[in-house]
């Protein structure tokens, strides 16, 4: 396994939809296992493909405390979604030191072909929910900021900016 750097924000990589993938290989294997391996070195609850820069429709989530409950995804799709929302402060390691509190639906029903090279649903709550719609909105070109208000993404685009400098 090794660790991925991450592209930095504003890398347009970020802004691009993955491409979805045939099959499960051993070539994605590898990658969900070096994907794991630089989830848990940040440390986060999950990691999409583009944000190590390859552009497949791919994913990583494990938001267990004991860090056993690996979820390996490609072209993940939400199914569904519960009206009920939740609020959780999400951050990226493409866009380092800042974060925001995003609402989001506090359930999802996702499609997803797993390491087996099968398509399953599965409903996600809570924290695990989150980790994945943040997934997919990398998947599909869109950041976490993207949810806030245009005055609110301006100033957290502004701070993170400041910082690099």
């Amino acid at each position: 396994m090794t660790l991925r750097a991450f592209v930095k924000w504003p890398d347009a990589r970020l802004r691009t939809k993955a491409a979805a993938i045939d099959e499960v290989t051993d070539d994605i294997r590898t990658l969900w296992d070096d994907m794991i391996e630089t989830m848990d070195a940040m440390p986060g609850v999950g990691l999409a493909a583009p944000q190590i820069g390859v552009m497949l429709q791919v994913a990583v989530v494990d938001a267990s405390d004991a860090r056993d409950r690996r979820i390996r995804m490609a072209n993940p799709e939400i199914l569904d979604a519960s009206a009920i929302m939740n609020l959780h402060e999400e951050a990226s390691p493409n866009l380092p030191g800042v974060s925001a509190t995003i609402s989001r639906p506090r359930g999802v029903a996702v499609r997803f072909m797993d390491e087996t090279g099968l398509y399953v649903r599965r409903d996600f709550v809570g924290i695990e929910a989150t980790s994945v719609q943040h997934q997919i909105d990398h998947l599909q070109g869109r950041m976490y900021f993207d949810h806030l208000s245009k005055v609110k993404r301006d100033m957290l685009l502004r701070k993170a900016r400041k910082l690099r400098s």
